[in-house]
Formats: structure tokens, sequence, C-alpha cells
């Protein structure tokens, strides 16, 4: 029998639409600290507004979820896509903080908008039977441009300034619009009877899921928000350089090892990522030259390329009927650890220093492997149990 067809023709779209989008996303995301910093703001403001996104897309994320049951994804990807080009052009007007934060907040709206839709999207139109590597796939529609948009964002400020950057960004959100337009219409047939796993959102089988998603994303925030910063401070010009070698890393480890998430359990894949997270922070406090920085980059990125897709396709194995209300609380929490993250961490910052703060980023690391053992461990011997009986 042959497998099923990854690659039709709505995938491809729905990939470049994400690819633009997080080009015109990843652009931003070693330049706009620095802009904040030469505009004045201390670490802490800084980790506020760069978190206010995440956010603002927080509460967002499982209404619009939930509203996916009766809208096709198509409507939400082009509001999102449409509010986030016209934020960098408010950057461009607006100063820190309150202002700044307004804008920031608008974009975590269309962000809410376009990424919950558009990865229920892709889960909707996958094959269930090659799922985890179809998620792999897709994710390099996020990896790619981390590979190229940072650097171009650092040569842009450098070589022409910031107007140029938000300009550049504006421009990249427009053609992940235009590319949502041809995809397929559909009706959505809203579900004749709520099914009581959906409605239990937070339960043993989603919780897993759920703390992994709010892991990832403290991680994720604070290293992004903080890195360039730490990076300057040690003399690398160009800080764009870690996050090409993580997205390098990213691409190889999510092209050439896609499959072992369809051949392995979710937990024989996740937990070996996470230790890979300790590892990587405890050797980033103590790195100060531009090679240790890149071997953190190679080591992180080993692990996050499985782990993120392995967490997705975790929760869509236990969301049931309604994935996109489970995969809308899944986004929401990584949105909220992506922005408390560098809020909290901004003040341990401003009291202590950068290897302090990325010292405790290992240590809630190896607080979250002891609850994700044993929580795994739990429902595997309950699962073990009901299946006895």
């Amino acid at each position: 029998m042959t497998a099923e067809k990854i690659f039709t023709r709505d995938f491809v779209l729905v990939f470049l639409s994400q690819f633009a989008f997080s080009c015109g996303f990843s652009v931003l995301m070693p330049s706009l600290p620095i802009y904040l910093a030469r505009s004045g703001s201390n670490e802490q403001e800084i980790g506020i507004l760069i978190g206010a996104l995440s956010i603002a897309s927080l509460g967002l994320r499982p209404p619009v979820g939930k509203a996916l049951q009766r809208i096709p994804e198509r409507t939400f990807m082009i509001s999102g896509a449409f509010l986030s080009a016209l934020t960098p052009l408010a950057y461009l007007l607006v100063s820190p903080f309150w202002p700044f934060l307004i804008a920031r907040v608008l974009q975590g709206v269309g962000f809410a908008f376009y990424s919950t839709a558009c990865s229920t999207l892709i889960v909707n139109i996958s094959p269930e039977a090659r799922r985890g590597q179809s998620l792999g796939y897709f994710f390099l529609s996020f990896n790619i441009p981390l590979a190229l948009a940072p650097a171009f964002g650092m040569f842009l400020i450098n070589h022409y300034g910031f107007t140029y950057l938000f300009l550049n960004s504006t421009a990249l959100y427009f053609c992940s619009l235009v590319l949502i337009v041809p995809l397929s219409k559909k009706k959505i047939d809203a579900p004749k009877e709520p099914s009581s796993h959906s409605e239990t959102l937070i339960n043993l089988k989603t919780l897993l899921p759920y703390s992994q998603s709010f892991f990832v994303g403290i991680f994720w925030g604070t290293v992004t928000t903080f890195f360039p910063l730490f990076a300057l401070g040690h003399g690398v010009t160009n800080p764009g350089i870690f996050f090409t070698t993580l997205a390098v890393m990213l691409i190889l480890g999510r092209t050439l090892g896609g499959r072992i998430l369809d051949v392995y359990r979710r937990e024989s894949v996740i937990l070996p990522c996470l230790v890979v997270y300790i590892v990587s922070m405890a050797i980033l406090a103590f790195s100060t030259t531009l090679p240790l920085f890149i071997l953190v980059a190679i080591i992180w990125g080993a692990g996050h390329s499985l782990v993120y897709p392995a967490l997705f396709a975790y929760a869509v194995d236990r969301a049931g009927p309604s994935r996109g209300l489970v995969l809308g609380v899944f986004t929401a929490v990584g949105d909220l650890g992506s922005g408390l993250g560098p809020a909290v961490m901004g003040i341990v910052l401003r009291f202590t220093s950068y290897p302090v703060m990325f010292l405790c980023l290992a240590f809630i690391g190896v607080l979250n492997i002891s609850c994700f053992y044993f929580v795994a461990r739990r429902g595997k011997a309950s699962g073990e149990q009901t299946h006895s009986q």
C-alpha cells in the first residue's frame, strides 16, 4: 500500500506562507532588543516589551482554537498576517515604553490568529500515519528563516538602519498574506456534540505536552531576547551567527531525523532532548567567545530539532476530535513561557549577571525533567493497569 502523500498543494502553500511569516518575525529577533536598548530601555523593560507579544497571544489562542471548529483556518491566517504586517510600521512611529507596548500587543493578536490557524490546518491536512514526519518537515518553515533572517536583520541595521529593517519585515508579512489567498476553501461542519475528552483540557494526558510547551517557551523566549545583548557585550558584532547555527542544526535534525518521530514512542524522543537543554545552558553560562557560542547553538539545536515536533504530535495524539482547541492551549502555554521567561529573567539579570541567569535556566531544566519523568511514568503505569484490566 502506497504511503499517503505529504507534499500536497495546500501543504506547499501553507509551508511557503509560514516561511515568509517566519522571515518577517525572525528578521527582528536579534535586532529588536538592540533597537530598544539604543532607545534607552533597560534590561527589565526590554524583557517586558519582547515578552508582551507572547503574553498578548496567550489569551487568544484557546478561543481561536475553539473557533476553528466553525471558521476555516484560512480566514484567521489572512487576518493574522495582515495585522502582523502593520506592526513593524508602527515600530517606526512609536517610542518605548507604553506606545511600543501597545504595538507589541497588537502584533501578539496577529501572531495568535495566524499561528494557531496555521498549525491546526497543517495537522488536518497531514496523513495520520506520517504525522510526526509531516510536522518535522513543516517546522522547517520556521527553521530555515531562523538560519537566514536574524543575520540579515543585523546586516540591515549595520548598513542601512532600523527603518529598512522594519520595512523589510512588513514586506515579508505581506508576502505571507499573498500566499494564503490561493489555499483551498472549505466548509467547516460544527461538531454535533462535544466530547468529554475535549472539554477536559487539563488532565493527565494533556498535562505533559502542555507543561513541556511552557518549558520550551521559557528557554526560547529568554535566550532569543537576551543572547544578542550578551554576545555584543563579549565583542560579537553579529549575534545572528548564533541563530544561523541553531537553525542549521534544526534543519538537519528535522530532515534527517523526522522519521524517528513516527518510529519511537514520543517520551523516548522527548526525554533525551530535554537533557540537552540543561547541558547547553550550563555551557552558555561560562561562554565568552564566538566558538563557544556556536557550540551551544549546535548542542541546543540538536535537542530542539526533535523535541518541539515530538511535543506537538504528542498533543495531537491526545486531542481527540477537538484538535484546534487543544493545539490552541498547547501553543498558548508556550506563549506564556515565552512571555514570562524574558520578563522574569530580566529581573534576575538586573540584580545578578548573565551567567547566573543562564544557570537559573539550567536549574529550571533539571526541575522540568524530574516532573516529566514522574508524570510520564505515572501515565504509563496507569495505561498498563487499564490495559491489564
